[in-house]
């Protein structure tokens, strides 16, 4: 049986196959097929499942069992790729240059189309080349979206010419593919690699392309087409010997839809690598409402792996919900104790009462629409607040000399004086005018936007 087995690097999971009906009886519970309504995604699970007092003590959780989640890119259900039209690059020429709020001349384009240049002069990052040497990047891929080679050279050609014929490192991870067919060349990936990379060039950059693709119609025989990505990711990771310094992840689900136990274990592997020195960032969703416990309440469902204790990058827009709020499972963490509160007591009491607790989303923001993409070698206008995660991650890369590690601490500490306060905007969502941007920490666009020139500043202090 001990051969049957495989353990984690950190021996915290232990993976064994075996068939549904002998979980069946291990398990006491009975599987099912799970159709979702409005994907057609399916899934084999069961509702509840029981072990032995005996083992209470010794096994936090079974897994797969009673997650429901659909893995998926946090992109917005509103806003998809649109390819940019000739009128549209010919209208963004000439104007007059206006002012970031890092007191930045920022060319008249950028209102409305993003590009490496403009994120660079947006945040007080232009001219600054990083020192390669030991520094890393990565980006995670799921959902067979992968990452073409040829489109990044088109990119780097329109965006980032001092970059071209330089590429990624690619990491299988769980027989993850790398078809690099453009017809096959995935929006969400190309968005993640040619802005992270392109802002973070020459650091070393990584692609790890994790496997698994619904739909995927199972039946008891065949009940699953792989485990849930982020455990085969995190294993691996985690036996990595030397993982990127800064790492971005658009992808994610309701937090409803994630078991407590689970979602506890996951954010265990996460924090494994935080206290490795390794900057994690993800996108913090494009929103929710609706409550899955029968009763169909409404409720603000903030999205995980989001809700635990990551950097999440954010911002307000106008044409797609905004994720930001309040995790439903984990604890307010100590350092937002001064920021969350004193922003709650700026609410009329009662505000959104019953709707969200204490725990809170997003930490910083960055601009997450109108991002210029090449995808199967044509331009596409991209957004989405998948945008925000790779680009403040190409940002954080910059300043991983040393290397960072888990950020939160620090920008809630110091880091919130090198970030550009916003405080115009607002989360619409759910029937309500959500929670507005504010002066501090805000649930819509967190402590701000990066200025890069004063970060850099200030951890070169600490």
């Amino acid at each position: 049986m001990d051969g049957d087995l495989v353990r984690s690097p950190a021996k915290d999971w232990v993976t064994l196959k075996v068939p549904v009906s002998m979980a069946e009886k291990m398990l006491d519970t009975k599987y099912h097929v799970w159709k979702h309504t409005e994907s057609g995604d399916y899934l084999v699970r069961t509702t509840s499942y029981s072990l032995p007092t005996n083992l209470h003590d010794h096994v936090e959780l079974v897994q797969p069992t009673t997650m429901f989640g659909r893995f998926k890119p946090e992109k917005s259900d509103i806003f998809s790729a649109t390819p940019i039209p000739d009128s549209l690059i010919q209208a963004t020429k000439g104007g007059s240059p206006v002012n970031a709020a890092s007191g930045v001349t920022v060319d008249p384009s950028c209102n409305s189309i993003i590009t490496i240049t403009c994120l660079q002069q947006l945040y007080n990052a232009v001219g600054f080349t990083p020192s390669a040497k030991g520094n890393s990047v990565g980006i995670t891929g799921y959902l067979e979206q992968f990452a073409n080679q040829q489109d990044l050279q088109s990119f780097f050609a329109d965006q980032r010419p001092d970059a071209l014929n330089s590429s990624f490192k690619f990491v299988s991870v769980a027989g993850g593919l790398n078809n690099q067919s453009l017809a096959e060349a995935g929006d969400e990936a190309n968005l993640d690699v040619q802005f992270a990379f392109g802002l973070s060039h020459p650091i070393s950059p990584t692609f790890f392309s994790t496997a698994g693709m619904p739909p995927f119609i199972p039946d008891i025989g065949t009940p699953e087409d792989t485990n849930e990505p982020y455990t085969n990711w995190l294993d691996f990771i985690l036996s990595h010997p030397s993982p990127p310094l800064a790492i971005s992840t658009s992808y994610g689900d309701d937090e409803q839809t994630v078991p407590f136990s689970f979602a506890q274990r996951v954010c265990a592997g996460f924090a494994q690598l935080g206290a490795r020195g390794v900057s994690l960032m993800f996108s913090s969703g494009d929103g929710g409402c609706f409550t899955n416990d029968g009763r169909n309440q409404t409720k603000f469902i903030p999205g995980f792996p989001a809700s635990y204790d990551h950097t999440h990058p954010e911002v307000a827009v106008s044409r797609f919900f905004s994720g930001g709020g309040f995790s439903n499972f984990f604890a307010r963490p100590s350092y937002q104790d001064k920021d969350v509160p004193a922003y709650l007591d700026t609410l009329p009491k009662g505000t959104y009462a019953g709707l969200f607790n204490p725990f809170a989303i997003p930490d910083v923001a960055a601009q997450s629409d109108l991002f210029k993409v090449f995808i199967g070698g044509q331009a596409f206008l991209i957004g989405g607040t998948s945008a925000s995660s790779p680009a403040f991650t190409g940002f954080v890369a910059l300043l991983n000399d040393p290397s960072l590690g888990f950020l939160n601490p620090f920008l809630y500490s110091k880091g919130f004086e090198g970030l550009n306060d916003i405080t115009i905007g607002n989360n619409a969502g759910c029937g309500t005018p959500g929670f507005n941007a504010s002066k501090g920490w805000d649930p819509v666009t967190g402590l701000g936007t990066p200025n890069f020139g004063k970060l850099k500043e200030i951890v070169l202090t600490v």
